[in-house]
C-alpha cells in the first residue's frame, strides 16, 4: 500500500502542476476535475488569517530563510471542508517561483526592481503535515496549521525544511492527497489528488527584511517574533521612531542578521535615551 501511495503521490504533484487554483474548490477546473474522485471532487478550503495576509500582500510579503531554518510568520493555516470523513486523507505543501527572475529592493524608491534572471532553482521539496494520514473527519473538525514548516537558503540541509532561494518570489501551494486504498491506484494518480494556491499568500524569500514596513507589522502582528534586520535598516527604524526605546531594548538587544549572504550575530548595544 505504501509503495502505490508514494507512486500516487509523485504523479499526482507532477499533475497539480497545471492544476493551479486560486479558487478554493476542487471543481473549478474544468472538465479535467468531472473524472475526480468523489472523495476530493467536493473538498473546500479556506485560508485563515487572510486578511493579515492581504495586509501582508499590500506591502509586498517577506518571508525570511536562514541556514537553520526559519518558520514562516503568519502561519500557513487552513480550515477544510468536503471530505469524506473516513477516507484517509495526506495534506502536503510545497513551494514555486512565481517567476523565472531574481530582485533587489531598492531603498530610496521602497521598491522590488528585477536584477536578472532567476538562479538555479532550488531541489524542490514537500513538506508533509506530521498529522498525514488522517482519516477527513479529523482534518475538518480544526485548523490545519503548519507551523512546524520552516524555510532555509541551505542547498545541502538534511532536515527535510524547504530549501528557496533568496530574493526570489515563491508561492506555496496546498495538496489534499487521497489514499486510494484499491489495488493499482497509482495508475489513476490524477483522479486523487486537489490543490490549492492563494495568491495572498505570495511572498519574497529575504535573508534580512528589507522593507521596514514589513518589520513594523511583523513586530506588531507577531510579539513573539524573533526580526531580522541590518544595522542601517535598524538605525533608519529607531530614528522614524518607528520602534519604541523601551520596545527595542526589551526585545532587540541582540539581532540575527545575515549580511553578504553570511550569518553573523551583531550585538546592540544603544545607551538609554536622555
Amino acid at each position: 500500500m505504501y509503495v502505490e501511495f508514494y507512486c500516487l503521490l509523485s504523479l499526482g504533484l507532477l499533475l497539480s502542476q497545471n492544476c493551479e487554483f486560486s479558487l478554493p474548490g476542487c471543481t473549478d477546473g474544468g472538465p479535467l476535475f468531472s473524472s475526480k474522485a468523489p472523495q476530493v471532487c467536493g473538498v473546500r478550503v479556506q485560508l485563515e488569517m487572510q486578511a493579515l495576509w492581504r495586509q501582508f500582500d499590500q506591502l509586498g510579503t517577506e518571508m525570511i530563510v536562514t541556514k537553520s531554518g526559519r518558520r514562516m510568520f503568519p502561519t500557513f493555516q487552513v480550515k477544510i471542508s468536503g471530505m469524506d470523513p473516513s477516507a484517509e486523507y495526506v495534506l502536503l505543501m510545497d513551494f514555486i517561483p512565481v517567476d523565472d527572475k531574481r530582485y533587489r529592493y531598492t531603498f530610496h524608491s521602497s521598491s522590488w526592481l528585477v536584477a536578472g534572471r532567476a538562479d538555479v532553482a532550488a531541489p524542490s521539496r514537500m513538506h508533509f503535515h506530521p498529522d498525514s494520514p488522517a482519516p477527513g473527519s479529523q482534518w475538518m473538525k480544526q485548523t490545519v496549521s503548519f507551523d512546524s514548516l520552516k524555510l532555509t537558503n541551505n542547498l545541502l540541509d538534511d532536515n527535510g525544511h524547504m530549501i528557496l532561494n533568496s530574493m526570489h518570489r515563491y508561492q506555496p501551494r496546498f495538496h489534499v492527497v487521497y489514499v486510494d486504498p484499491t489495488p493499482n491506484s497509482h495508475l489513476n494518480a490524477y483522479r486523487n489528488f486537489c490543490s490549492f494556491s492563494f495568491p495572498e499568500t505570495r511572498f519574497m524569500a529575504v535573508t534580512a527584511y528589507q522593507n521596514h514596513r514589513i518589520t513594523q507589522l511583523k513586530i506588531a502582528s507577531n510579539p513573539f517574533a524573533k526580526v531580522s534586520v541590518s544595522p542601517i535598516q535598524l538605525l533608519s527604524l529607531i530614528s522614524s521612531r518607528i520602534l519604541t526605546w523601551s520596545s527595542f531594548f526589551h526585545r532587540y538587544q541582540l539581532l540575527n542578521d545575515k549580511i553578504q549572504n553570511s550569518e553573523i550575530k551583531v550585538r546592540i548595544l544603544i545607551p538609554p535615551p536622555y
